[in-house]
C-alpha cells in the first residue's frame, strides 16, 4: 500500500515529505524491507495514511450517484481549470468520493478544513498535500511558493473538504488563488448547505469579498441528492450483508447517511458473528 500511495508522487522524497510524521528514510526502509528499526508505533502512523485498517476495510462504490457526481465535477476541474462548490447533507458521500479521487489521480490534493486552522497551516497543508518537504516561511512567500508550484503542475486539483469551517481570512485565499490560476488549477469546494447560506448571507449585509466569492464560483451551488434505497443496498452487498430483510432495516435506519450505514453494517456483521458484546450492540 505504501508502494503504491509513493506511485502517485514525481519521486519518493515528495511522496514522503506529504505523510504526516514520517521521515524519508523510513519510507526507505519500509520499501526496501529493512523493518527491525521501525516501530509499531510508526506501522500504524504509516498504514493509517496510505490506507490500511486491521479492522477491515470499508469497500468505497464509486457507481453511487452522489459519488460519482463528485468524481465528476473533480474531473473536469481538473482538466479545464474550473470552479465547483458541491453542497449535500452530512454522510452523503462527499470525502468519501473526494479521497478516492485523490488516490485515483496525480497532482490532487485533498485538504480537510478545519475551524482552528491558521493562514501558515492551511497553506503548509496543501504545500505537504503536493510534496512540498518542510514547507515554511512567511505567508506571502508560502502562498508565491504554491502559486508557483501548480503553475509548473499538469492539470493540478485542489479539493477544499468542509469549506464552511473555514474562517473569513482563509476564505479570501480562495480568490487570491483563483485570481493567479485561473484555468490552471481546478478548485472543488465541498460543504454543507450552510456554505451556501452563509454567502448569500454576506452578500445580503454586503461583507467584504462574498460577491467576489459567489462570482468565482460560477454564481450557483451544486447540490447532490439524497442516497436512494437502490445506492444503500449496493453499498450493503459489497460490504457483505446480503439478506433483504436486513438490507431493508439498514435502509429504514440510516436517515440517507453514509456514516449511519457503515455503522449499521458493522451492528449485522459482529452480531451474525459474535465478535461483540450484546451490550455494545444496543449502542450501535
Amino acid at each position: 500500500m505504501l508502494a503504491g500511495y509513493a506511485s502517485k508522487f514525481p519521486s519518493q522524497k515528495k511522496a514522503a515529505s506529504s505523510l504526516r510524521n514520517v521521515s524519508e528514510s523510513t519510507v526507505i526502509q519500509i520499501r526496501k524491507g529493512n523493518w527491525e528499526g521501525i516501530s509499531d508505533d510508526m506501522w500504524r502512523v504509516v498504514g493509517k495514511q496510505v490506507g490500511y485498517s486491521n479492522k477491515g476495510q470499508w469497500k468505497f462504490v464509486p457507481a453511487v450517484t452522489n459519488c460519482a457526481a463528485v468524481a465528476r465535477l473533480c474531473e473536469d476541474a481538473k482538466r479545464f481549470g474550473n470552479v465547483y462548490c458541491i453542497t449535500a447533507p452530512p454522510g452523503s458521500g462527499k470525502t468519501a468520493a473526494a479521497k478516492w479521487y485523490e488516490g485515483q489521480n496525480d497532482n490532487v490534493a485533498h485538504v480537510e478544513c478545519a475551524e482552528f486552522m491558521k493562514k501558515r497551516d492551511f497553506l503548509q497543508l496543501i504545500l505537504q498535500k503536493f510534496g512540498k518537504e518542510n514547507a515554511g516561511g512567511s505567508v506571502p512567500e508560502m502562498m508565491s511558493e504554491l502559486i508557483d508550484m501548480l503553475l509548473k503542475m499538469e492539470e493540478p486539483l485542489i479539493i477544499m473538504d468542509e469549506v464552511d469551517k473555514l474562517t473569513d481570512s482563509l476564505l479570501f485565499f480562495f480568490i487570491t488563488i483563483y485570481n493567479q490560476l485561473h484555468g490552471k488549477c481546478g478548485i472543488v469546494m465541498l460543504s454543507t448547505d450552510y456554505m451556501a447560506k452563509r454567502i448569500e448571507k454576506g452578500r445580503r449585509m454586503n461583507k467584504r469579498g462574498y460577491a467576489e466569492i459567489f462570482s468565482r464560483l460560477g454564481r450557483r451551488f451544486i447540490e447532490l441528492p439524497g442516497l436512494k434505497k437502490s445506492e444503500v443496498e449496493q453499498v450493503c452487498r459489497h460490504n457483505g450483508v446480503e439478506d433483504e430483510a436486513k438490507l431493508n432495516y439498514i435502509y429504514n435506519e440510516c436517515e440517507c447517511d453514509m456514516r449511519r450505514v457503515e455503522r449499521l453494517v458493522h451492528k449485522i456483521k459482529v452480531t451474525d458473528y459474535g465478535t461483540a458484546p450484546t451490550n455494545r450492540l444496543k449502542t450501535a
